[in-house]
C-alpha cells in the first residue's frame, strides 16, 4: 500500500493482526529494524483472534515510510489496512470555515441581523453604494480565484484538486493579516468566461487574488480585470514572486555593496514570474536585465510566437546578447531562476562577476544544487525551507492586501509592490543581515505591519487610495 505523496514525518499505519500467528512485539521489532520510531499505539478494535491497531511512526521521509510499511506487509498474520499521515488528517473536512461575528440569541437579534431590520441596511447601501464597505464584509474580504491549471509544481490538476491549496492560502491570509479570504475554484479554462465570472462576483469582495492560472492566459485575465474592476487585482504567481525576490535582492546587494542601477541580471524562465520579476527590477532602476528561456536569450530582432516575448525584448537586453544561458551569463552580478531543475551549471556560475548572487527558485529542485553553487557565490537563495534564505510569496501577499484593503485602493500598482519589497527587506536589521540571512521568516510578526503601512503610503502618494486609514503603529 502506498503512502500518500507529501507524507509528513509522522505516518499512521492501521494494521489487522491475527493474534494466534503474530504478536505485537514482533511487529514493533520489525519497525525498529527499519529505523522507524514508534510514538503511539492505539487499539481500534479487538476480538479473540485478531486486533486492529493504529501505529504512529516517525519516519525520515516518504521513501523511509514506504520501507517501513513494506516490511510490515511481508509479515505473516498482518494485514495493512490503511496508511495515512498527519497532513492528510489535517485536511479532513477542509481547513477553513465561516463563522458569524455575533450570536443570534433571541428574536430581537434575529430581527436586526435579518428581516425586517436588515432592510434599512440594504436601503442605505442602495442609496450610497460606497457604504457597502462599512456595512458588509466587503472591506475585509478577498476572493482567491483559480482554474487549477498551474498548481504549485503539479500543473493542470483541475479546480477540485486545487481546493486544498486555495484553502491553505485563505488560512495564511487570516492568520497573518486578518484578511477573510475565500477559495473560488472555477471549472473552466476559457479566458473570457473567467473574466466574466470574476466580474460578476466582484461586488462581494474588496480584492481579487488570482492564483495558479497558467501562462499566457494569466496575463490577459489580470490585465482585463485590472482595467474593468475598481478593486485590487493581484496575480500572486507573478507579482508575489517578484516582490519577494526583489526584497531578498535588496539585502543581498547591501552585502555585496552593489547598486541595482549598475548590475547585470540574468533571469532564466520568462513566464509569468520571470516577466513580473523583470518589471519590478526595471521599475527599481535596473538597466541591464537579460531574459533567457528554452531557446536562449530574448533579444530585439528575434522571432517569437509568444507576444509577451516580443514586448519583453524591447524593454530588456540593452546589448542585444544572443545565445544560451551559458553564452550570456558571463560577468552577471545576479542570476534569478524561475525555471526548471538543473538549468544552471557550476561552469556558468564560475563565469559570473565577483561576489555573485544566485537566486535558484525552482521548487522542489532548484536550478542548481546550493551546495555546488555556494563555493562560487557570495549570496545563495532558493525557494526551499531547508536551506538558508528561503524566498517565499507568503512574505508579501497578506501584507499587500491588508494595506490595499485598509486604504480601499482601486489597484495594486508598481509603486505599491516596490514599497512592499522595501518593507520586507527593512525587517532584517543591519545587525542581523548576513550572507545566510537576507530575508525574514514568514512568521516574523513585524512583516505584515511594515508592508501594510508602506503599501498604504504608496497608494496615497500615487492617487489610488480612496480612504486614508489610521497608522498601524
Amino acid at each position: 500500500m502506498s503512502i500518500p505523496s507529501g507524507a509528513s514525518m509522522n505516518i499512521i499505519i492501521r494494521i489487522q493482526l491475527e493474534t494466534n500467528i503474530i504478536s505485537l512485539g514482533e511487529i514493533v521489532n520489525v519497525i525498529g529494524d527499519e529505523a522507524g520510531d514508534i510514538i503511539g499505539l492505539d487499539v481500534i478494535s479487538s476480538s479473540k483472534t485478531s486486533t486492529v491497531r493504529d501505529i504512529t511512526v516517525r519516519v525520515h521521509n516518504n521513501n523511509h515510510g514506504q520501507q517501513v510499511v513494506s516490511a510490515i506487509s511481508k509479515l505473516a498474520g498482518v494485514k495493512v489496512v490503511n496508511v495515512s499521515d498527519s497532513t492528510f488528517l489535517l485536511h479532513l473536512g477542509g481547513k477553513i470555515e465561516m463563522k458569524p461575528k455575533v450570536r443570534i440569541k433571541n428574536r430581537d437579534d434575529l430581527s436586526r441581523v435579518y428581516t425586517p431590520g436588515v432592510a434599512a441596511i440594504s436601503e442605505a447601501i442602495h442609496a450610497d453604494p460606497s457604504k457597502v464597505y462599512s456595512l458588509t464584509m466587503k472591506s475585509n474580504t478577498v476572493a482567491i480565484v483559480t482554474d487549477g491549471t498551474a498548481v504549485l509544481g503539479l500543473g493542470d490538476i483541475g479546480p477540485e484538486a486545487a481546493m486544498p491549496v486555495m484553502e491553505g492560502k485563505a488560512m495564511l491570509f487570516k492568520q497573518l493579516a486578518n484578511v477573510d479570504a475565500f477559495p473560488i475554484c472555477l471549472d473552466t479554462k476559457d479566458t473570457e468566461e473567467i473574466i466574466r465570472i470574476v466580474k460578476s462576483i466582484s461586488p462581494t469582495f474588496g480584492g481579487i487574488n488570482l492564483e495558479d492560472i497558467a501562462s499566457p492566459r494569466c496575463f490577459e485575465i489580470e490585465q482585463r480585470l485590472k482595467s474593468e474592476l475598481n478593486i485590487p487585482v493581484f496575480h500572486d504567481d507573478q507579482h508575489g514572486t517578484a516582490v519577494a525576490i526583489y526584497a531578498g535582492l535588496l539585502n543581498a546587494l547591501k552585502i555585496v555593496q552593489k547598486n541595482v542601477k549598475d548590475i547585470k541580471v540574468v533571469i532564466n524562465g520568462i513566464g509569468a514570474a520571470g516577466i513580473a520579476c523583470t518589471k519590478i527590477l526595471l521599475a527599481a532602476g535596473a538597466k541591464n536585465v537579460i531574459g533567457v528561456d528554452r531557446n536562449g536569450a530574448i533579444y530585439r530582432g528575434g522571432s517569437y510566437s509568444n507576444p509577451h516575448w516580443q514586448a519583453y525584448a524591447e524593454m530588456t537586453n540593452p546589448e542585444n546578447l544572443q545565445g544560451s544561458l551559458s553564452d550570456v551569463i558571463g560577468e552577471a552580478d545576479v542570476f534569478i531562476g524561475v525555471s526548471a531543475p538543473g538549468t544552471l551549471k557550476v561552469e556558468d556560475v564560475q563565469k559570473m562577476a565577483t561576489d555573485a548572487i544566485v537566486f535558484a527558485m525552482a521548487n522542489p529542485v532548484p536550478e542548481i544544487d546550493p551546495d555546488l553553487a555556494s563555493p562560487h557565490v557570495r549570496v545563495m537563495a532558493t525557494g526551499r525551507s531547508d536551506y538558508p534564505n528561503q524566498i517565499n510569496n507568503v512574505l508579501c501577499f497578506p501584507g499587500i492586501f491588508r494595506g490595499a484593503l485598509d486604504c480601499r485602493a482601486s489597484e495594486i500598482n508598481e509603486a505599491m509592490k516596490l514599497a512592499a519589497a522595501e518593507a520586507i527587506a527593512s525587517t532584517v536589521s543591519d545587525e542581523e543581515l548576513s550572507e545566510s540571512y537576507i530575508i525574514p521568516s514568514v512568521f516574523n510578526n513585524k512583516v505584515v505591519d511594515k508592508i501594510r503601512d508602506a503599501v498604504v503610503k504608496a497608494a496615497v502618494e500615487t492617487g489610488v487610495a480612496r480612504k486614508i486609514p489610521n497608522s498601524n503603529k
